[in-house]
């Protein structure tokens, strides 16, 4: 075999190993984390007026991306925002992150350290009681569907249980929906790369089959313990009667995502 061929071979390998919504094109292979020391000499270099300015356009940008949850990339981060004040970069996104704490009570998270994958989570308690549902809402609340089917099979599901959980509730994937459009798509795709949903090939599955797990925003944002209610309501049970499961729930209690309004006539989950 020729060196270019074996060259072929390999990138072909290699890039077929890297994560979803990975673009080798956008790799940000020219940059490096700044040293304390560069970091200092080059804040001499800018007035504290223009780092101040700097960290506000940062800040809208990431309030502007996250309005769709899909989590920050580095590399966009520095080509359209930061820009020439590269080597001020750890100081600008601290100053960023103690914005989003102080003033909208967000948290700026890294999700994925190795591709400085960014998201905002909410630290405000929520309201006591559910809030109604509106139509923008509508996608949260199969979320919860979602998440509370995994959440109850021990954090793995195949593919065609969402499917047929998701048909007693009468919404097809193989159909249009009125409110979700396309739900295949907003399932496999949407929520997978807003990082709610991880959904992974079956080893060797010939056909391809795939398994859903929670994602890793999922996992910081969303309770397990409000998931595990969800489920009982639906059921009309106590939460409790599933031991395994409480005892997950309430182990941890991360931060809460929205709690969606449950159709009392809708039939129940599968636990």
């Amino acid at each position: 075999m020729s060196q270019k061929k074996r060259l072929s071979n390999t990138q072909m390998s290699s890039q077929g190993k890297r994560p979803l919504g990975h673009n080798i094109d956008d790799e940000d292979t020219a940059f490096t984390q700044p040293s304390t020391s560069q970091v200092q000499r080059g804040l001499e270099k800018f007035s504290p007026k223009q780092i101040e300015q700097k960290t506000a356009e940062v800040v809208q940008y990431i309030l502007v991306k996250d309005q769709k949850k899909i989590p920050i990339r580095r590399p966009d981060l520095i080509k359209h925002v930061i820009k020439e004040y590269q080597n001020v970069y750890p100081e600008i996104m601290k100053r960023a992150a103690h914005t989003f704490e102080q003033v909208f009570g967000f948290s700026l998270v890294s999700i994925d350290t190795k591709n400085q994958l960014y998201i905002l989570l909410n630290k405000l308690e929520p309201n006591a009681e559910c809030p109604s549902l509106g139509t923008a809402n509508l996608k949260t609340g199969l979320l919860f569907v979602i998440l509370g089917v995994i959440f109850m099979k021990q954090g793995v599901v195949k593919e065609v249980l969402i499917w047929d959980v998701l048909r007693k509730l009468c919404i097809d994937s193989t159909k249009q929906h009125e409110d979700f459009g396309d739900v295949k798509k907003l399932v496999t795709i949407e929520f997978v790369r807003q990082r709610y949903l991880e959904y992974v090939r079956v080893p060797h599955s010939d056909p391809p089959e795939y398994n859903f797990l929670w994602g890793p925003r999922a996992k910081l944002e969303v309770s397990k313990a409000k998931i595990l209610e969800f489920v009982a309501e639906l059921h009309d049970r106590d939460p409790q009667s599933w031991k395994q499961q409480y005892k997950e729930a309430h182990d941890t209690q991360p931060v809460k995502l929205e709690c969606p309004q449950t159709d009392p006539s809708a039939p129940p989950l599968s636990p």
